[in-house]
């Protein structure tokens, strides 16, 4: 596209190649970026993570919280493809399209990391063309907002069928931009969808950008480059060979770019932390003392102004993050040495270990902060190694039980506290869910568990917040911090707003001409 164009394309870089653009397999970051750009389902977030409509123009829930009735919207088309063998190539969406979809994505021949999402559900059925009917086997309050995940998005079966496992790299669905050109590894590109169906608040059609280009640079910096140059028009990671280039230590834009560049910032639903395998054979590990002076040990706020330039929240009020309801709602672990010394001299005195050791496992992407971790702790008395291993090994390890502690991330796969509380359900014990640390609780488990037929959503944040509170007191992991979406974007670039979920939607962004 000419220069005089440049302002119509949106550009921007994953350092990760795309395995796939099927939404059936949208399970990371760089995938659902794209995946985001192509499809729909039949409900959506908005940026403050409310429930809005979407395929489906409403809906209704029965009194006993098991039936949802959707209407679907009667303009929506899928893109342009030969396969449909119309008139204009194209044709409506339909309720039957979302009960392939859905049998699509729990077939185990497809082998969906999504299927899961689906588990709860005992059947759907197009009752006609626009209504669609799904029967829960027990009430989920957090239902509408799994229906909004990429995995939950409609395709169309004669495509599928067409392509087969082909699908992946030739995608029709009936989002605001359409698949273009796909060279793996180095250029994806999308186009306007001149036939979306969403218009903005004026009732100008959707989307505003004529293109969406994605390059797969691999280095950090060399994207930063590409950034200070103009060449890309986002930035969405704070890599410490730049960081310091770019922000003070406070976390604020150095001078030298405020001319050219746009910062922002918003919750993320995304909680830092270490882990403790409570199956360990260590009594270090076993012991709640010594875990509760871990907790106690070192300064959160000092780790995010030092390492971070003041990027997130330090992580003082339990597990459920900040951007969720019943976060901050109780009293977590802040620096306090002194009382980490005392719990120390008190672990000595029960167990007659007098050089407690911990091995914190990491990843070189976290290595600084468990590095300022382990001079905090030494200087309580505990004795840290590091361990870095590549993520890949971390994930296979945490799987197993190997690790004894290890650096984490839990991000949210939809807006509600019950998916944080989730990995520290008993029945959720690796291999069989995300309970890595292998953290029992019976009352914790019994609180969980009638927590799902609890519909008023204020009744059901104090829930959580009771559960969130046992995670405290009996400290299986040592939360580090809420982390923050913090996005870097061309001065030109208007109506793109940072999302807890740090989706990015491109739908109702412009350019201006430079």
């Amino acid at each position: 596209m000419d220069k005089k164009r440049d302002h119509l394309v949106f550009r921007y870089n994953e350092h990760h190649n795309i395995a796939s653009l099927d939404p059936a397999f949208a399970r990371d970051m760089q995938t659902i970026w794209a995946t985001n750009q192509l499809f729909n389902g039949l409900t959506q977030l908005d940026d403050t993570l409310a429930i809005q409509p979407d395929i489906a123009k409403q809906w209704t829930i029965s009194e006993d919280a098991l039936t949802y009735t959707f209407t679907l919207r009667e303009d929506v088309t899928f893109h342009k493809h030969p396969q449909f063998q119309t008139k204009d190539s194209t044709r409506y969406v339909t309720a039957q399209d979302f009960v392939y979809s859905f049998n699509r994505l729990t077939d185990p021949k497809t082998a969906s990391p999504g299927n899961w999402v689906l588990q709860n559900v005992a059947s759907y059925n197009a009752i006609d063309k626009h209504t669609l009917v799904i029967t829960l086997q027990k009430p989920f309050p957090a239902f509408l907002g799994l229906l909004s995940m990429r995995y939950c998005s409609v395709v169309p079966q004669e495509i599928v069928e067409h392509y087969k496992d082909g699908f992946r790299a030739h995608p029709i669905g009936t989002g605001p931009f359409q698949f273009k050109l796909w060279e793996e590894n180095v250029k994806l590109v999308f186009r306007k969808n001149n036939a979306y169906h969403e218009k903005d608040s004026l009732g100008n059609s959707l989307p505003y950008l004529e293109a969406v280009a994605i390059t797969f640079l691999p280095d950090k910096q060399s994207e930063f480059l590409q950034f200070a140059k103009g060449k890309i028009d986002l930035l969405n990671s704070l890599d410490a060979s730049y960081k310091d280039e770019l922000l003070t230590p406070t976390g604020q834009l150095r001078p030298k770019y405020s001319d050219q560049i746009n910062i922002t910032k918003g919750a993320y639903l995304n909680t830092e932390y270490l882990g403790l395998y409570m199956d360990s054979e260590h009594n270090e590990i076993q012991s709640k003392t010594l875990r509760k002076a871990i907790n106690y040990g070192f300064d959160r706020q000092k780790m995010i102004t030092y390492l971070k330039n003041g990027i997130g929240t330090p992580a003082i009020h339990g597990f459920i993050p900040k951007g969720l309801p019943g976060y901050n709602q109780q009293e977590g672990y802040s620096y306090q040495p002194e009382k980490a010394k005392q719990l120390i001299h008190q672990y000595i005195k029960e167990t007659g270990n007098t050089n407690p050791k911990i091995t914190i496992t990491t990843d070189g992407n976290y290595l600084s902060i468990c590095e300022f971790i382990q001079r905090e702790l030494e200087k309580i008395g505990v004795n840290i190694t590091i361990d870095v291993l590549p993520s890949a090994t971390i994930r296979e390890q945490k799987w197993s039980g190997k690790l004894d502690v290890f650096r984490a991330s839990w991000i949210a796969d939809y807006p509600d506290a019950e998916n944080f509380l989730s990995p520290y359900y008993s029945k959720n014990h690796t291999p069989n869910g995300p309970n890595y640390t292998h953290f029992k609780n019976a009352t914790f488990d019994s609180l969980y568990q009638s927590s799902f037929s609890i519909p008023d959503p204020k009744q059901r944040e104090q829930q959580y917040i009771k559960m969130d509170s046992i995670l405290i007191a009996e400290a299986p992991i040592v939360p580090l911090y809420y982390d923050q979406v913090v996005k870097f974007t061309q001065k030109t670039v208007k109506g793109l707003t940072p999302n807890p979920q740090d989706f990015l939607v491109l739908k109702r962004v412009s350019k201006s001409i430079k």
